[in-house]
């Protein structure tokens, strides 16, 4: 029977499964318990992964067309600031300000603010950079690359307690379920 250690702080369970349709279930039987703080690890995409963890469309869509409109925006305000208002210059006859003649900068400028926001959203949304997990020590973790699936539950998970965390996993017929502990 597990007992649970006292000496340690623990990280998490990691449950090791043999092929996709395992872990498929395993995932959507934590999903089904409650956890929210928990993830699974697999050496391919497996069909099915999201809905069966309860993934929630993310909100980096929305942000980037922010970002993007707001460089369109300001774009376009400053080359009429700096043309028509603060730096008038009549040449050739030709107006103050018009729209085709700062499409190009307003354009990059939307394009340039998109792409930073995709890029720094998705790392502030994924919570990278994480240089190391503590699952990375695992010498049965190594496979994920190669032939094994994995799941982890994560301590900090509000429904987690070491022993109901423990036999849920074990419900799911893991090949094996390892006590993952923090690194010092």
């Amino acid at each position: 029977m597990f007992e649970p250690h006292g000496a340690t702080r623990i990280q998490g369970f990691m449950a090791e499964y043999a092929s996709p349709e395992e872990v498929l279930r395993a995932a959507q039987t934590v999903r089904d318990s409650r956890y929210t703080r928990w993830d699974t690890f697999t050496p391919f995409p497996v069909h099915g992964m999201d809905e069966a963890m309860g993934i929630k469309p993310t909100v980096l869509p929305r942000l980037v067309f922010a970002a993007g409109a707001l460089g369109c925006v300001l774009a376009l305000a400053m080359q009429w600031w700096m043309n028509a208002h603060d730096y008038p210059l009549v040449i050739s006859g030709k107006p103050l300000w018009s729209i085709p003649a700062n499409i190009p900068v307003t354009f990059e400028v939307t394009v340039l603010m998109a792409a930073l926001t995709a890029v720094f959203g998705m790392l502030w949304l994924n919570g990278l950079p994480r240089l190391h997990h503590p699952v990375f020590s695992s010498s049965s973790f190594r496979r994920v690359t190669t032939d094994r699936f994995f799941l982890v539950i994560d301590s900090v998970d509000p429904v987690f307690d070491e022993i109901k965390t423990y036999r849920l996993l074990s419900s799911t017929d893991p090949l094996g379920i390892e006590r993952v502990e923090e690194s010092p």
